[in-house]
Formats: C-alpha cells, sequence, structure tokens
C-alpha cells in the first residue's frame, strides 16, 4: 500500500541505510512514485512510495522557505469547492495536494490537523522550530504502525518495514493471533507483533530534536456525542444538504475516477448526487464466474437509469492460477490484517484500474447511516489450535464486549473502521486510489445525531437518493427495497430476496456440517449452481473444495505448519481432509490458517 516510513532520533550513517531499508520492504507496484529524505541534522529519515497523479505525489512537500516539509500517505478532501477545470473536464479543487497541508500548517499550526477530512497519516518536519509531528487521521484508517528503540522512534505505514530494520520484533503475539482467530482482526490499537502498537486514532505525537516525545490526541468523540439529537422531520433533510454539499469534494483531482456500483443504497445515493452530467461518469460492477449475481443486474440498470455508462469486471478462471501469489501478495501488503481472500480484492481491483486509478465508493454508508457491526466474535477451527491460543480466543469475546461499551457510532467509526475496516482498505489501495463519502467528518458527525427511530432505516437514504433522482430511487435494491413502494409488493419481494441470500449462505460459507455431507451424496446432482452466485461472487466453501484444494493441502498439511507453537497438527489435518473431500466445511478456519502461515513464511522468517 502506498504509506509512508522513517526513523525519528536516529544518528549519521542509520539513518540513509534504515530509510532505504523501510523503503526496500514497502511493496513497489506499478504507477508507484517513490523516494527517501534524510535530514542529520533533525535526526530524521524518511521513505515513502505514492501511486502517480495522487494526492500525496508531491513529496517532499516543502513550504516557499524551505524549512517545513511534509510526508503524507491517503488523502485530505478540502471544504473547499472546485476552483479550475482540467483539460478533461473534471475540475480540481485548490492545490488538491499535499502540499496544500503545509500552507494550512502555516496558518495554524498543530491546530491545522483538526482540519485534516480523509485518511490520511503523515510526518511533518518543521525545522524552524526543530520538531517532527507524527500524525495519523480522524479515525485511524491509514494506520501508522510504530515502536521506539534505543532512544528512536520507527514508524512506518506499513508493519513489514519495522520487520525489515528490526529483526526482534518478527514475533507473533499470541494475543493478537487469538482475536484474530476470533474476531478477524486485532483488538484495541494492538497488532500481530507484540512490540507494534498503532497509533489510536486522531493521533499527534511530537518528536522533538533534542530528543523530548509526547502523544497526543487532536480530536475527542466526545465532541460529536455531545451534539444535539436531531428530530425525524429534521434529521433527513439535514443529511441530503450535507451530502449534497460535500460530494463534491470526492471528485476533485486530475486522475480519472469511476463509480464502484452495487445493488444497495449507498453507491446509488453517490451516483443519485454525483456532479456529473449523462455519460460522463463510468460505472462498473464486480461480477461473479457462475451467473450474473443481483448487483449486476440492479447496478446496469441503475446506470441506464441515471444514463451513465456501466460495464462489468468479472471474475474469471484465471484467478485460481493466480490465486497462490495472489494471497502472498494479499497477506504481505496488509502485514496480515486481511486474510487469503484479499486475493479476489487484488484480482478485482486490478482490473478495476484499467477503467480509472481512482475508484469512488459507498463503502461504509450501511455502517455510518445505519449502524452496521460488522465484525463480532466467532472463534472457528478452535480443534486445530493449541491450548493457550484458544484460550486467547475465549479472551478475545471479553476484551471484543469492554470495546464495544460505548455509543455505537463511535464503537463504529473509532473501533471498526480503524481495525476491522482497515484490511480490506489496505488491500485495495495497493491498486488503486478509493474513496469513500461517507466517511466525510460532516456524515460521521451527522450519524450521532440521527433519531433512535431512523437510526438503521433504509428509508432515510431512498429519501435522498429520491430528492437527488426519483427515478433511481424506485429500482429495488438487492434487498428488495425501493421509494414508495406498492406495499404487498414490496414485502414479498424482500421476502424472495431475503430467502435467496440466506440459501445462498447456507450453501457456501454457512453450510452446516449434516447438509455438507448430504452435498456430496448428492454431488451429481450439481445443486451449487442453484444457489451459488445469485448475490455473491465469491465461493470459498465450493474453491477450497475443488479448484484450490491441491493449495490447501500443501500449505496447511505441510510440516512446517503442522510444527506451528499454535496450532494441534491432528486437529489441521482432520478439518482439511474433511473439507477436501467435501464432507464438511471449515470455510472460515481454513480461511484463518492459511493467513496464519503466510504470515509466519512471508513477515516472520524473511531471509535478508
Amino acid at each position: 500500500m502506498p504509506g509512508i516510513a522513517g526513523i525519528l532520533g536516529g544518528l549519521g550513517e542509520h539513518l540513509n541505510r534504515a530509510a532505504e531499508a523501510m523503503l526496500a520492504a514497502m511493496p513497489q507496484d506499478r504507477g508507484l512514485r517513490s523516494g527517501t529524505y534524510v535530514n542529520s541534522q533533525a535526526r530524521a529519515g524518511i521513505a515513502w512510495t505514492c501511486h502517480s497523479g495522487s494526492f500525496a505525489d508531491c513529496m517532499p512537500a516543502w513550504n516557499e522557505t524551505r524549512d517545513i516539509c511534509l510526508f503524507v500517505a491517503g488523502e485530505h478532501f478540502s471544504g473547499n469547492g472546485p476552483s479550475r477545470a482540467t483539460q478533461n473536464g473534471e475540475r480540481q479543487g485548490p492545490q488538491h495536494t499535499a502540499a496544500s497541508l503545509v500552507g494550512l500548517y502555516e496558518e495554524r499550526g498543530p491546530a491545522f490537523l483538526r482540519e485534516l477530512n480523509g485518511p490520511c497519516s503523515g510526518l511533518l518536519l518543521d525545522l524552524r522550530q526543530k520538531k517532527a509531528l507524527l500524525f495519523n487521521d480522524r479515525f485511524g484508517l491509514r494506520r501508522i504502525y510504530a515502536h521506539e528503540h534505543q532512544g528512536a522512534l520507527y514508524f512506518a505505514s506499513e508493519a513489514k518495514c519495522l520487520l525489515k530494520v528490526l529483526p526482534h520484533l518478527r514475533r507473533l503475539d499470541p494475543q493478537g493471533l487469538g482475536e484474530f482467530f476470533s474476531c478477524g482482526c486485532v483488538l484495541q490499537n494492538r497488532t500481530l507483533f507484540p512490540e507494534v502498537s498503532l497509533l489510536p486514532p486522531a493521533s499527534v505525537w511530537t518528536w522533538e530534536t533534542g530528543g523530548s516525545f509526547s502523544r497526543s490526541v487532536y480530536f475527542d468523540p466526545g465532541e460529536w456525542e455531545s451534539l444535539p439529537v436531531l428530530s425525524a422531520a429534521e434529521f433527513p433533510e439535514r443529511l441530503r444538504q450535507t451530502f449534497a454539499r460535500i460530494l463534491p469534494r470526492y471528485f476533485q483531482g486530475t486522475s480519472p475516477l469511476a463509480l464502484s456500483l452495487t445493488g444497495g443504497l449507498d453507491s446509488r445515493m453517490v451516483l443519485a448526487w454525483a456532479p456529473r452530467t449523462p455519460y460522463k461518469l463510468r460505472c462498473f460492477t464486480f461480477g461473479g464466474l457462475y451467473r450474473e449475481c443481483s448487483d449486476v443486474v440492479i447496478a446496469r440498470k441503475v446506470a441506464r437509469v441515471a444514463q451513465q455508462h456501466h460495464e462489468v469486471v468479472p471474475l474469471n478462471k484465471k484467478f485460481f492460477a493466480e490465486f497462490p501469489a495472489l494471497a502472498k501478495r494479499s497477506v504481505v501488503f496488509s502485514d496480515g490484517a486481511m486474510d487469503v481472500t484479499g486475493a479476489v480484492e487484488l484480482f478485482m481491483n486490478r482490473a478495476a484500474r484499467e477503467i480509472a486509478p481512482v475508484r469512488l465508493t459507498g463503502n461504509y454508508g450501511d455502517e455510518v447511516l445505519r449502524g452496521h457491526v460488522a465484525f463480532r466474535p466467532n472463534p472457528v477451527g478452535l480443534e486445530c489450535l493449541s491450548p493457550e491460543l484458544v484460550s486467547w480466543t475465549a479472551r478475545a469475546a471479553e476484551v471484543y464486549a469492554a470495546e464495544q461499551a460505548v455509543r455505537r457510532p463511535t464503537f463504529i467509526l473509532f473501533k471498526q473502521v480503524p481495525w476491522h475496516h482497515y484490511a480490506r482498505f489496505a488491500v485495495e489501495q495497493t491498486q488503486l486510489t478509493t474513496r469513500a463519502p461517507f466517511l466525510d467528518n460532516e456524515i460521521a458527525a451527522l450519524a450521532y445525531q440521527a433519531p433512535p427511530e431512523l437510526a438503521e432505516s433504509p428509508e432515510v437514504a431512498l429519501d435522498a437518493i429520491a430528492q437527488g433522482n426519483p427515478r433511481l430511487a424506485r429500482v429495488p435494491t438487492d434487498r428488495g427495497f425501493s421509494w414508495r413502494p406498492n406495499p404487498v409488493l414490496s414485502r414479498l419481494r424482500q421476502a424472495g430476496q431475503y430467502l435467496t441470500i440466506r440459501a445462498e449462505y447456507a450453501w457456501d460459507y454457512g453450510m452446516p456440517q449434516w447438509l455438507s455431507r448430504a452435498d456430496k451424496s448428492l454431488s451429481r446432482l450439481e445443486l451449487d449452481r442453484w444457489f451459488l452466485g445469485r448475490h455473491k461472487f465469491c465461493h470459498f466453501r465450493r474453491w477450497y473444495r475443488d479448484e484450490l484444494s491441491k493449495y490447501v493441502r500443501d500449505v496447511l498439511l505441510d510440516s512446517r505448519s503442522l510444527n506451528r507453537p499454535y496450532v494441534n497438527a491432528a486437529g489441521v489435518r482432520r478439518i482439511v481432509e474433511a473439507h477436501t473431500s467435501g464432507v464438511e466445511n471449515h470455510t472460515l478456519a481454513i480461511h484463518k490458517l492459511l493467513t496464519a502461515e503466510l504470515i509466519c513464511r512471508n513477515l516472520l522468517e524473511v531471509k535478508e
């Protein structure tokens, strides 16, 4: 993933070596620019990578007197409106590059961080005041990993940079691994590596050249928690006005942009208010192997109604041949945060980049507007784990419960987003730049003001879509929701969609063991074709049983895997044999076991 890495407090040639080593550890994919900067007097060495033409593609970003410079990962979406036209007809906001943040710092000092809007982290060197500010965004989505060693602070967007220069960090934390097997992510701003931590959301760590060091935050969720709740009449109108005002920010920049369109509400809400004339916005949808899923069918119709271009980005059989390499890259790129299913994200987003290098999405709309909690403790594969790790998975449920004892928007924005959603975000960002208007500061603040009766209702989003384009709101979503529907037809449609969604889940990830055995006995009937592909394009239960079974067996039944201290070898052998023979379903456990093994091989056991 494009990012930054460096050391503060280092001396002499070590600064150069550390910066170069960290840069070498950062994936150098196509379209990326990179470099290093070392200042011995400031005792700082920094490395960076960024997408060509992106917000960060100006590093180091200097002020006019060249005594303040900035290194940044991600994007900042200014509240300023578009100012000038570009050659391709899009519009660019004033200085829509990281250089604009240097100007903000000169005007406001460290208080400029409160203006940050969007996933953005960075390091600002103030050579006049002989200090450095290491910071991340309000939600902590753009991660900064950190470790203090021998009086110096090592930091990076990617943990692998720290593991590269500090080999003693290459160990797995049993608590973090237990949380990964239970919750799918590590909690409390810890990581899979015991001496590597994350900057909490909205952090600013100040480093003085003389060696003093302080930690603080520039924003407290309590500011939003104290906002007044709006009435059921006022909230939808406020949301519509706010969304219409902020959305043009996400169309800024000179790089071509396309909308990732699904069959749901949130990407459609973006489309309804998109500042584009007919047939000037490219739209695309990910499609599967077996049939046109509901996302494709609905998105194509929605794009036609909105008078915009639409195309399908298909998953094809090349994916299976590439899976071993893609799974490895998914784990390495995300530092183990994303499991091997990120292989699909790499494959699809790589193809999407051919359409446009910037992908605009409706991601996080369900979470922010309707309070969807996307992860919970769900220990899997316990028979495959050592007794110690089983105890850590049980502890994970207690930690999760304690962390969830806050207001739901606070849990979602300041815990779920940086801990859980980061994984997929990290993998996507390696291929293109993704933008998510629903994480805009103004939309997030408004989520705290939603009246309880509307907090989980799709009607608010439907009304917002209808205000932008009534015809779009009348097209039923993948859940059967539509604006001002016929009540009877709407209920029937919703019931039908719910049944097919549940049936597909039951035939895929959620298949119970008794049904797996029945499916094996009736394999000649090819019952999969009746259920799979209607709503999803990933079907790992079947793939681990068929196309990827050799890979699963080769990795998990290898002696290196079976001798890991956190596994029960007999349990691993049993579930691999049971799943690949088709008599049981252990999809989720195989996800985790494969990922843990790839972490060990490619992040911890790397040969210099």
